[in-house]
């Protein structure tokens, strides 16, 4: 009798780990170089359910009712990668990718250690030293791994493929980095990724816009439109609880009374 309650609860967990993902995408519709995230669900193995000493098919004979369903689990999240609207501004060191690739930035973690993380968000700005570095403080990285350091006296104009000129020559040129599967990437944060064991690094083929941001590729629209669907599904599982709940309080307290 309590199977259906379990079930209900395996879809209560599943719609709250989606509206989570939904409210998270909402939360950075403004944010650049966002990529949204989605979530999938699986169906537990279906269980066979047996007759097995039942007097009504004979206490030697096992009759298959049918298989029952134990409700869904939640699935693997993912993160989609597709191309976010480009809004065009002011800043030189604005930049977006258009393609694939990533910006790769220098990360310095608490205890000092640094490593490279990778990004699409490309509001960069420089320091007095006339270092490239994000809204972080992160330095942007050139094709050798190296800190991106400019006059910071001299206008300076970046071309598609990333190269910086000031007076006229060439300066330094901005890493775009790309991965043959992004399988391999997770996410650090709202707009960074890390690769994990088994990535492999390759050379990117976006072309780099200046004076250019990529936004998130999330829809406001869409993600609530979606945000709807998983509040009625979650409606849906409640009043299940709901009915077996009161099922159970009319069979242990109303069944059986004396009067």
């Amino acid at each position: 009798m309590l199977r259906g309650l379990y079930t209900a609860h395996t879809g209560l967990r599943n719609e709250q780990n989606r509206m989570d993902i939904l409210t998270n995408n909402l939360a950075n519709a403004s944010t650049v170089g966002f990529k949204k995230e989605g979530s999938t669900s699986q169906a537990f193995r279906d269980v066979l359910a047996v007759k097995v000493k039942d007097s009504s098919v004979g206490l030697g004979n096992v009759q298959p009712i049918g298989l029952n369903r134990l409700g869904v689990k939640i699935g693997e999240n993912y993160t989609d990668y597709s191309q976010g609207s480009f809004r065009i501004k002011d800043n030189t060191y604005d930049l977006a990718l258009s393609g694939s690739g990533f910006f790769a930035l220098e990360y310095t973690n608490s205890a000092g250690e640094t490593s490279t993380k990778y990004t699409r968000a490309g509001d960069f700005t420089l320091t007095r030293e006339g270092y490239l570095v994000n809204n972080d403080g992160m330095y942007v990285l050139d094709t050798r791994n190296r800190r991106i350091q400019l006059n910071t006296l001299v206008d300076s104009t970046i071309d598609e493929t990333g190269t910086i000129y000031q007076e006229g020559e060439a300066v330094a040129q901005i890493q775009v980095a790309d991965f043959e599967d992004y399988d391999y990437l997770e996410k650090y944060g709202d707009t960074f990724f890390q690769p994990i064991e088994g990535a492999s690094l390759t050379d990117g083929t976006a072309q780099v816009k200046s004076g250019v941001l990529e936004m998130s590729n999330m829809s406001v629209v869409t993600e609530m439109v979606n945000m709807i669907s998983v509040t009625r599904a979650y409606e849906t599982n409640q009043k299940i609880v709901q009915t077996y709940d009161e099922s159970l309080d009319i069979a242990v307290n109303q069944l059986g009374r004396l009067r």
